[in-house]
């Protein structure tokens, strides 16, 4: 009883969302499509030509920005899923804390990246702060990946919710960038933990 009621209260959620129904109406496969516009308003990350690495794309809202925008640019998809094709983007089915995956990415570039983004999280248990320290985990996976890979005027974009690592990631974020700031979308939901890290320019 208990399930369908949370079910219920989701689906019921999802209708008197806007950004649920915005996306349909924009055609992106998810609302954290916003998410990431709003990120984008705020910083002005991406432009024309750009390479993009995407990690834990599916089902791929992040990729379909970011290919309206880099337009003749390149995306590299990242996820354990399978994605629906985004314009020139190359995708790669697998484990982002893989070397051989991360190996991988590394393959298709020629210079190195603009944008490493990672909007990654673990499967939640419910358990708040065990899931906001092992998606923790996995941001500062990434940024460390994004340190091999990006340019160095490059830019590192990752979700990070607030409990337990998040000092320890913007302690990492501001030893490995010179900036570094944390932003909630209006389109996260208010009672989401969720905040974003933004990060420019390599040390």
């Amino acid at each position: 009883m208990k399930k369908n009621k949370i079910s219920k209260n989701w689906v019921n959620k999802q209708r008197r969302d806007i950004y649920v129904r915005q996306s349909k109406v924009d055609g992106y496969r998810a609302r954290s499509a916003y998410k990431l516009i709003e990120i984008d308003e705020k910083f002005k990350i991406f432009k024309g030509g750009m390479c993009v690495i995407d990690i834990g794309a599916a089902p791929g809202s992040w990729t379909q920005y970011a290919s309206k925008i880099v337009k003749n640019g390149k995306i590299i998809s990242i996820d354990l899923k399978e994605m629906e094709k985004v314009k020139n983007n190359i995708q790669i089915k697998g484990d982002f804390t893989s070397p051989l995956i991360q190996d991988q990415i590394k393959n298709y570039l020629n210079k190195g990246s603009d944008v490493v983004m990672s909007d990654m999280a673990v499967n939640t248990t419910g358990i708040k702060n065990i899931d906001s320290i092992q998606t923790g985990e996995l941001c500062k996976e990434a940024m460390i990946f994004s340190k091999d890979v990006l340019l160095e005027e490059g830019s590192f974009i990752s979700k990070i919710f607030m409990g337990g690592s998040f000092n320890e990631i913007v302690a990492l974020g501001k030893k490995l960038f010179k900036e570094v700031k944390v932003f909630k979308p209006k389109s996260s939901r208010k009672d989401s933990k969720e905040s974003f890290i933004i990060c420019k320019n390599l040390r």
